[in-house]
């Protein structure tokens, strides 16, 4: 049997990888134009910035809008730190053996823990046992707690891409490991690292389960006064409006969610841009 035109191959293969793309971007594409479209109408400054009104079948989202950035920010304070101190611990210091090797498998097990696991967790350990109570405290950390998986892969795929020759350079000048890690590897694997972690502050702003079980109120026309207060929040806002209260114009519905997914854009393209402007800045 004669052997097939190795150009027909590739055609055949543009087309099927063609096919698979059009295929995953296609549905993405049409859930965000129906959302945009039906969604943009409702979108003015007084919906952006007023408070809800009439059981949420008026007035504005801005409570939500609030506790959805208190959230990320806690989020992001909690398991940043955390998240790249254990990475340089597992990248830099740890010696390779089955307890580290059994860390690793952990970690990647946790990354793909449903999101309601960690709403139990947080409303068990953080709602009842320490008594934090439904509060912003309780819903940052159980947040942070889902987030650190996927800071702490980030984190230590990118400190380990960095040359070996830097940490040698290094060590040969008379520099300790924590100055290595300080002065030389860290710097250069930050645009990994912060891409991650915005990332993961992207899913974890989309999360409904673990704020439904620690942070979420139903109907709070007020901005929190600290951490321990309760607060409304866009993932949640949206599951209530669609399924809770009756007779509420579907505009709302879909205004809603555009801003919840264009506050989840705006997060990624964030990334990057901080990714690009690093990379252009590297030395290697």
């Amino acid at each position: 049997m004669k052997p097939m035109d190795p150009r027909v191959t590739e055609r055949l293969v543009f087309a099927g990888l063609f096919f698979a793309t059009v295929v995953i971007v296609a549905p993405v594409l049409l859930v965000l134009g129906v959302i945009v479209a039906r969604g943009s109408g409702v979108l003015s400054w007084e919906f952006l910035t007023a408070m809800p009104r009439m059981g949420m079948r008026a007035g504005g989202i801005f409570p939500a809008i609030v506790g959805t950035a208190y959230l990320a920010a806690g989020t992001l304070i909690f398991s940043l730190p955390v998240g790249i101190f254990a990475a340089i611990y597992l990248s830099e210091y740890s010696r390779r053996n089955w307890l580290t090797r059994l860390i690793e498998i952990a970690i990647v097990n946790l990354a793909g823990v449903p999101s309601v696991v960690y709403g139990l967790f947080g409303l068990g350990l953080l709602v009842v046992f320490l008594k934090f109570g439904t509060s912003i405290l309780a819903g940052s950390l159980t947040l942070g707690v889902m987030s650190l998986p996927v800071v702490i892969t980030a984190s230590k795929e990118a400190l380990q891409s960095v040359p070996r020759s830097f940490r040698e350079v290094s060590y040969s000048l008379g520099a300790t490991r924590w100055q290595t890690v300080r002065h030389a590897v860290l710097p250069q694997a930050l645009p990994g690292i912060l891409t991650g972690a915005i990332l993961s502050l992207s899913r974890a702003a989309g999360e409904t389960a673990p704020i439904l079980f620690t942070v979420a109120a139903f109907f709070l026309p007020r901005l929190p006064h600290s951490i321990f207060d309760q607060a409304m929040a866009l993932p949640y806002h949206l599951y209530v409006l669609s399924t809770q209260v009756p007779n509420v114009a579907m505009e709302l519905q879909y205004g809603t969610a555009l801003v919840l997914v264009g506050l989840i854009v705006l997060t990624n393209l964030v990334a990057v841009i901080i990714r690009s402007y690093f990379r252009a800045r590297k030395q290697w």
